[in-house]
């Protein structure tokens, strides 16, 4: 019997593991933001540690040495102890919470915006030019980089990237509800408050593909409103910005052309944008350079032909509510058509 609990709990510490490969944690951080914030997370989790062991202890304590009848022991009642409940019930709680307090607001004033002074700080001038804007919407993040010569301006969706060492300026707002961005590796949360914009000053200390969420809810595709941030060394994130920079490449193969011909000719071209192409619509993410993408659907599916098969004709399967219909009007060769050339959209 134990050795088939050990089996099962094993198993079951496996499957756990397993389940957190894609988990958010601010307790790794890698940027200098999410490294701060990090140092207090670790010290918040083993003070809770520490206080439960504690408190355990007591209470073992008290279970095995309160023994026998009110004849051996004193009455509940009876004098004595209030001492402790004063010490355990008021003073540590009131010491614990202030120095967390505390360490919560030195945190907060290392991460200024619009020139106050600190590591991470930026001057007046600059605090004016955000480098990128991202823009919330149900349930999708469109990002715009920004430059002051409008020829080096493009936007992109839900896949964020950023040069290593070098702190990114970014605008934040938000086309409807209240939404929330958090990327934990990266930096603490920014809000998106309709009517109001915000800003975060983010950087990565080192390459890799960070997970970002909404943590703010803000419908029924909320847990879906995810992002990928993407950190490249410079000379990465300058290719891949001069590839962003291009117009849609242009299909080479029949099927391709045959794609092309259904996306701006059917409903697609209503909502979303293909630069180099007739397709302009505004709605949705813009679809340039799906190809180069990792993931669709706001980070929820790899981009793979599958899955994209499967959000063109039954959208709202795979996302309830969003504003992406199912378009089951195509037949077999169209959606292979279709997908042929958003796959080569790089």
């Amino acid at each position: 019997m134990m050795r088939r609990a050990t089996r099962w709990g094993i198993a079951a510490l496996g499957v756990a593991v397993a389940g957190c490969n894609d988990a958010q944690t601010t307790l790794e951080g890698h940027g200098p933001a999410a490294i701060r914030i990090a140092h207090l997370a670790w010290f918040m989790t083993i003070a809770f540690l520490v206080t439960a062991v504690i408190m355990w202890a007591l209470l073992a304590w008290g279970f095995y040495k309160r023994r026998g009848t009110l004849e051996e022991h004193a009455p509940i009642d009876s004098e004595g102890g209030e001492i402790w409940i004063a010490i355990g019930g008021m003073a540590v709680p009131f010491i614990v919470l202030t120095v967390l307090f505390v360490l919560g607001l030195n945190l907060l004033s290392d991460f200024p915006i619009h020139g106050m002074k600190g590591p991470m700080s930026v001057s007046a001038e600059e605090a004016m030019k955000p480098d990128i804007r991202i823009t919330g919407h149900q349930w999708w993040w469109q990002i715009d980089y920004l430059n002051d010569d409008p020829s080096k301006q493009f936007t992109t969706a839900n896949e964020l990237h950023l040069p290593v060492g070098r702190p990114v300026y970014i605008e934040v707002e938000t086309a409807d509800v209240m939404h929330s961005l958090w990327i934990p590796a990266l930096h603490g949360k920014v809000d998106l408050i309709p009517g109001l914009k915000n800003y975060i000053l983010i950087e990565a200390s080192q390459p890799g593909d960070y997970q970002g969420q909404c943590a703010e809810f803000c419908g029924a595709q909320h847990a879906h409103m995810r992002m990928l941030a993407v950190a490249q060394e410079p000379k990465d994130f300058a290719a891949w910005e001069a590839d962003q920079l291009k117009p849609a490449s242009d299909p080479s193969t029949p099927q391709e052309v045959a794609g092309q011909q259904l996306f701006v000719s059917g409903p697609c071209s209503m909502c979303h944008t293909v630069r180099g192409t007739t397709a302009g619509g505004r709605v949705a993410p813009d679809l340039t350079h799906i190809g180069s993408r990792q993931t669709i659907a706001a980070d929820s599916f790899p981009n793979n032909n599958g899955y994209l098969e499967g959000w063109i004709t039954h959208a709202q399967s795979l996302k309830p509510d969003c504003l992406m219909p199912n378009l089951t009007q195509f037949t077999g060769p169209q959606l292979q058509d279709l997908v042929a050339y958003l796959r080569q959209l790089q």
